[in-house]
């Protein structure tokens, strides 16, 4: 039985207003939103719904807040990213229950995100002071080119429900590093981890209004109001290729730069030389990390035939082994899915894939009861068609499909109109370096199972999303690059 006996915290006792000019306010709807706790259905507590009027002060408080930000040093600035970053790891195991109680993921996935989340603040703690410019002898040899790099301003950034820590500090410390202000919007399903991360925020030094979170249930009219503002100079957006062209859409009417980090359909390729214990533990992460509810999840696995019997009979195994319960039970390894749409939508297309003839080799049935669960599932032969080859299945079902040849994969692996991560795995090294160059995708894991990291630029290609988000690259998102010619 499900219990909340376990949590070091009383979810009714955590932030729950619009954190607005450093100042918790009651939303001005006066309507409260709730959230559910995907692992028992029920509502924990409830958090403020955001007018368009709320937002809008919001964009105020960060506007009014920008020059004194621009004006503090890059030094000050990293001093105080990298305390957030010594914050939030004071605090991972109570924010890795957080996460677990709203999203529902298994607390080992929570505490990982907590590592990964804190580690872009170090890191763009470090980078605040080293944005360097350059100078240089124009060609004709008449003047001098300087160029700088300024911040963009006003920032809009909205996050997604998956990973509720890390895809807001992935874009907090770069824009803050930058010299930025901004406006969070986090996914009203997981808004408590980002209310707890503003208190962070404020205990580390970060002045007020530098950073908003605002929640609401009118997105879509919250949102573009704020990107009809012109006041607000970027949107960094994170979520699904269809939300994101709508976005995009909306921030051509004024121009705005955009950084969009959009859906996957990630292929996890196995060569017949693959290492088949090194394939099968990459297969799990990519897979399973975040209970495949997460944009570089493996969603397409192809493997050679040679190798095929024994990867499938390694992976059902493993994906059966999983412990199913409460995301922040110890012990639980595969928590539920984020809500009911959620379970309908994986239900729905892992019964259209069997009746069209696909193979079940594990799971394959919601347990039905309280909470949005379901089983990690294997499935065999899934028809071309299928809604699990074609979209993004966010969550834990692993469609298996074989090839015969490297020219054949390849073409099936760029069959899509996604283009976020892939995976290869194979011990010929050539092999691998020559396929990872003809995927079409942003990132490749070659024999790795995760590629994530702060120190990389993470983004995709086609439509998968414009831009990157971590390395140096992060910083430069919300950067604009003046040049100035002079003569001496």
């Amino acid at each position: 039985m499900n219990t909340l006996s376990s949590l070091s915290f009383d979810p009714a006792e955590l932030p729950n207003d619009l954190w607005i000019g450093g100042q918790w306010r009651e939303g001005s709807t006066g309507n409260r939103l709730n959230i559910i706790d995907p692992s028992t259905g029920k509502t924990v507590t409830t958090v403020a719904d955001a007018s368009v009027d709320d937002a809008l002060s919001a964009v105020t408080a960060a506007h009014e807040a920008a020059p004194g930000w621009v004006a503090t040093a890059p030094r000050k600035r990293s001093e105080i990213l990298r305390r957030c970053f010594e914050l939030m790891m004071e605090r991972k195991q109570m924010l890795a229950e957080l996460i677990s109680l709203e999203n529902g993921k298994a607390l080992p996935d929570a505490e990982g995100e907590v590592a990964y989340a804190a580690e872009f603040f170090r890191w763009f703690s470090e980078e605040a002071v080293r944005l360097n410019g350059d100078v240089s002898v124009a060609p004709s040899g008449t003047n001098r080119i300087l160029v700088q790099y300024q911040p963009i301003g006003v920032s809009v950034l909205v996050t997604p429900w998956n990973f509720p820590a890390a895809m807001a500090t992935r874009k907090i410390a770069p824009a803050l590093a930058a010299g930025c202000t901004c406006v969070l919007k986090p996914a009203t399903e997981t808004p408590l981890t980002a209310y707890a991360l503003a208190e962070i925020y404020q205990e580390a030094g970060v002045p007020e209004g530098v950073v908003n979170v605002i929640t609401t249930s009118r997105s879509g009219a919250t949102v573009s109001a704020m990107l009809h503002d012109p006041r607000v100079r970027k949107l960094s957006f994170t979520g699904s290729t269809q939300v994101g062209r709508k976005l995009l859409r909306e921030a051509a009417d004024t121009v705005i730069s955009c950084s969009m980090e959009l859906g996957g359909n990630a292929p996890f390729i196995v060569f017949d030389d693959a290492d088949l214990d090194k394939a099968l533990d990459g297969a799990m992460i990519a897979k399973m990390r975040n209970g495949g509810e997460a944009c570089t999840a493996a969603n397409r696995f192809y493997v050679q035939e040679g190798i095929m019997d024994a990867f499938a009979k390694g992976l059902s195994g493993r994906m059966a082994a999983l412990k199913v319960g409460a995301g922040y039970e110890k012990g639980v390894q595969c928590g539920p899915l984020v809500n009911q749409d959620a379970l309908d939508r994986i239900s729905g297309w892992v019964d259209e894939a069997v009746g069209q003839g696909a193979e079940t080799l594990a799971g394959g049935k919601a347990p039905g009861g309280a909470g949005f669960y379901y089983p990690p599932t294997v499935l065999k032969n899934v028809p071309v068609a299928s809604p699990l080859v074609r979209d993004e299945i966010f969550g834990p079902i692993a469609a298996l499909a074989s090839f015969k040849t490297e020219e054949e994969v390849v073409a099936k692996a760029n069959d899509t109109e996604y283009g976020l991560i892939a995976y290869v795995f194979t011990e010929n090294l050539a092999r691998g370096l020559r396929v990872s160059e003809r995927l079409e995708a942003g990132m490749v894991g070659l024999n790795r199972g995760l590629a994530s990291d702060p120190a990389a630029p993470f983004g995709g290609v086609k439509q998968s999303g414009l831009g990157r988000e971590g390395a140096h690259h992060g910083i430069l998102e919300f950067c604009e690059a003046k040049y100035i010619a002079v003569a001496w």
